[in-house]
């Protein structure tokens, strides 16, 4: 499927007939196949190409390509499926009512730290070098457009969940300064590790679960219905981000790299410990009470982060703790080089 979307890609929408011929069968047919979209490497590159076409700067392609019928309806079947997937796995959790307050508690209890392995950990404790880069490629299939996916969001809200959605979206941008957006910090991160920071650079070496988080925030981000899951999912990253980064940080530091490549994660430390509070009282508290209906989406939403975080994780430890690289290798990936080694 991702096979013949990209190479109609290529070829302007005027070729659609003759580049997607039997494409809405080959995408019913892989949805068939499946026994699981969020691992199906497959589906989940398809979908990122697809809402790629919305992003822009993921496939050079013909803009006209967004809004073709054909790639809107694979893009909508995948997400439906996927979706479908999430609300039969998700584990329920009992909604709270509809005030702000309630609604904070309640996502901070299910957020909060737990003892044990994490990925965070395993970076500041013990992590080599090469695993510390190979964690900055997984995670920058995400983080090269860092907020991109919640942005989508403003324009389905209003009133106090759209105020603060703005206010912390504003941190995310840089508070306007360029050189501060957090995804060019994480740009910079990568290029002192000496990494290639284009979108995409290593996508074939990323497996589907990686993929899979950040189509996650895309298919709430993009569907007006799902806000309120948008909203949930925004709340429960923030609330689980300020404590991963200073370990991140400090795993970085162990492994002698000064601030032009820890930046990005300091900088996390004491803006997602502001971001998490608007995020939780006034952006998913705040729509709670203005639109009580959201309530389940919301924590549906929070819960689906979690969870699909928490199966990316997983993989990775395996992986690192088997001995083994936890990309997809096939390809011979290249690394890059320390800087301080170059020098």
């Amino acid at each position: 499927m991702s096979e013949q979307l990209l190479a109609a890609l290529r070829r302007p929408t005027a070729d659609a007939d003759e580049t997607l011929a039997g494409f809405s069968a080959t995408v019913a047919d892989a949805l068939a196949r499946t026994a699981d979209v969020a691992r199906d490497d497959d589906l989940q590159l398809s979908l990122l190409i697809l809402h790629g076409l919305h992003y822009g700067g993921v496939v050079d392609a013909d803009e006209e390509w967004e809004w073709h019928p054909e790639t809107v309806a694979a893009r909508v079947a995948i997400e439906r499926a996927f979706e479908r997937q999430l609300r039969d796995q998700v584990p329920g959790v009992a909604a709270p009512p509809a005030e702000a307050e309630a609604v904070a508690s309640a996502l901070f209890e299910l957020t909060k730290p737990t003892p044990g392995p994490s990925v965070a950990r395993f970076i500041a404790k013990q992590a080599t070098d090469e695993q510390a880069r190979e964690y900055v490629v997984l995670r920058s299939v995400y983080t090269l457009k860092e907020a991109d996916a919640q942005t989508w969001s403003i324009p389905r809200l209003s009133g106090r969940a759209k105020a603060a959605l703005v206010e912390i979206q504003a941190d995310e941008y840089g508070g306007g300064r360029p050189e501060r957006m957090h995804s060019a910090l994480f740009a910079r991160t990568m290029r002192e590790l000496g990494l290639d920071d284009a979108y995409g650079a290593y996508l074939d070496a990323v497996p589907a679960l990686t993929i899979a988080s950040f189509n996650l925030m895309g298919m709430f981000g993009l569907n007006r219905r799902l806000r309120g899951a948008s909203a949930g999912h925004y709340a429960s990253y923030e609330m689980t981000s300020s404590l991963p980064n200073r370990m991140l940080g400090d795993g970085f530091r162990r492994l002698g790299y000064g601030t032009e490549v820890t930046d990005y994660f300091d900088e996390h430390v004491e803006a997602d410990a502001v971001h998490e509070q608007i995020a939780g009282r006034d952006l998913a508290g705040g729509l709670a009470e203005q639109e009580p209906a959201l309530v389940s989406d919301i924590m549906f939403g929070a819960t689906a982060a979690m969870l699909v975080d928490g199966w990316a994780a997983e993989r990775t430890l395996e992986e690192w703790t088997a001995g083994r690289s936890a990309l997809r290798r096939e390809r011979g990936i290249d690394l890059g080089t320390r800087r301080d080694e170059v020098a």
